[in-house]
C-alpha cells in the first residue's frame, strides 16, 4: 500500500488484513479444540484455514493427528502425504505414515514409507526401528506365499504360525495369517482344522470371501454338502 497507495489497493489491502485476522482467530480456536480433545470441531476449523493456507504443513499435521484420533486412517495419510512433500526431511512424516499403514495390516506400504525416513535420516531410532520389525514381517510372509505357490502347505503354515509370534498386537495380521493357514489347511485335506480355524477368522470377519470359501471346500472334504 505504501508503495501504491490507490482506493482499490487500499480495499484490497483491507480485505487481505480481515482474513488473515479471521484465520489467525481460527487457528487459536482449533487449536484450542485440539487441546480439549475436540478433534471433530478442530478438524473443521482446520478445513476452512487450509482452504486458504493449502501449503501450511503444520496445519495438515495437525489435522492429521486429528484424523488419526478420530479413526479416519486414510485421511490422515493424505495429509500427512502432503506435508511430507511441502517439508524437506520431513521424517516425522514418513515415518507416522509408515506406522498407520502398518496398523491397518499393509506391510509392503508400510515398509516403503519408513525406507523413505531413513533415506533422509539413517540413524533415526523410530524409523529404524519399525524398518527392522515391517521388514522382518513381510519376509514372513513374502516366504510363506511362496511355499503356497510351490504346494509346500506345512512349510507356509509354520511360516504365518511365525507370522503371530512376530506381530502379537496388531490383531489384522494374526486374522491374515488364520485366514492363510485355513486356506493351507484345507488343501491338505485338513477338513476339521481348516473348518476351525476359517470359523474363527469368519468370527471376526463376517464377508470374508477367501475364509468362505475356503470353508466351503473343507466341508466338501466332509461331505457337508447343506453347510
Amino acid at each position: 500500500l505504501k508503495s501504491n497507495p490507490s482506493n482499490n489497493e487500499e480495499k484490497e489491502a483491507q480485505t487481505q488484513l480481515t482474513k488473515s485476522d479471521e484465520l489467525q482467530r481460527l487457528h487459536s480456536q482449533a487449536l484450542s479444540a485440539y487441546q480439549q480433545e475436540d478433534y471433530e470441531t478442530a478438524i473443521s476449523l482446520l478445513d476452512e484455514i487450509l482452504a486458504v493456507c493449502v501449503w501450511d504443513a503444520e496445519l495438515r499435521e495437525l489435522r492429521a493427528e486429528c484424523y488419526i484420533k478420530e479413526g479416519e486412517p486414510s485421511k490422515a495419510i493424505s495429509d500427512l502425504k502432503a506435508a511430507a512433500k511441502l517439508k524437506s526431511d520431513n521424517t516425522e512424516a514418513f515415518y507416522k505414515i509408515s506406522k498407520i499403514y502398518y496398523q491397518l495390516g499393509d506391510h509392503e506400504l508400510s515398509l516403503s514409507e519408513v525406507r523413505e525416513c531413513l533415506k533422509l535420516d539413517q540413524d533415526h531410532k523410530q524409523c529404524f526401528s519399525l524398518y527392522k520389525q515391517v521388514k522382518k514381517l513381510n519376509k514372513q510372509i513374502e516366504s510363506a506365499e511362496e511355499f503356497i505357490r510351490e504346494g509346500r502347505y506345512e512349510d507356509a503354515i509354520s511360516k504365518y504360525e511365525s507370522v503371530m509370534k512376530t506381530e502379537p498386537e496388531v490383531p489384522v495380521y494374526a486374522t491374515r495369517a488364520k485366514e492363510r493357514i485355513c486356506h493351507c489347511l484345507s488343501k491338505n485335506q485338513q477338513a476339521a482344522e481348516a473348518i476351525k480355524l476359517c470359523t474363527e477368522v469368519l468370527q471376526v470377519e463376517p464377508t470374508n470371501v477367501n475364509a468362505l470359501k475356503d470353508r466351503a471346500e473343507a466341508y466338501l472334504l466332509e461331505d457337508l454338502y447343506e453347510e
